[in-house]
């Protein structure tokens, strides 16, 4: 999979911050007719910034965002979300651990439901989350993308830095 075929996202945004990134065949992209008017990147600071930090995440110049971003969802949603963002770039977790930490690991089953509904993948790191065995499950976007993303991610990926 090439980072062009990563890449191949719909930027949402509302207002001023990023509320959706949508792959063509997402699970659970809203309708359409939600998404408002499309315009061209360069005109909006909001979707020019986001496909800026994407296309540098995606060309290993880029391990954080530094977007302004909205996620709208239920209570429980916000709470596994806000989770994500604290798993870092290179690492992973999964589903039970998040369950856990939120008092109950029979949570398991409704954290991946919320981690398959985050709005914001990859600036939102959804696919930082496997199976309990380390093994891909479920991703929105695709397991060839969620494998992508992870092996983008990994050590050997990263450049060296020397001091």
């Amino acid at each position: 999979m090439s980072t062009n075929q990563i890449a191949d996202v719909i930027l949402v945004a509302q207002g001023d911050a990023l509320v959706g990134i949508y792959f063509p065949e997402h699970w659970t992209k809203p309708d359409w007719g939600t998404f408002g008017p499309a315009v061209d990147e360069s005109v909006d600071p909001v979707l020019a910034a986001a496909a800026r930090q994407l296309r540098e995440y995606l060309g290993g110049e880029r391990t954080q965002f530094d977007l302004p971003i909205r996620l709208q969802g239920s209570p429980f949603q916000q709470q596994v979300w806000a989770m994500l963002q604290e798993v870092p770039f290179g690492e992973t977790t999964t589903y039970g651990e998040l369950a856990e930490r939120l008092g109950d690991k029979n949570l398991a089953r409704m954290v991946g439901q919320a981690v398959g509904r985050n709005p914001l993948s990859i600036v939102v790191g959804c696919h930082r989350v496997v199976g309990t065995n380390g093994k891909l499950t479920g991703y929105a976007g695709g397991l060839e993308r969620k494998e992508f993303l992870l092996t983008l991610e990994s050590p050997s990926n990263v450049p060296a830095r020397l001091f």
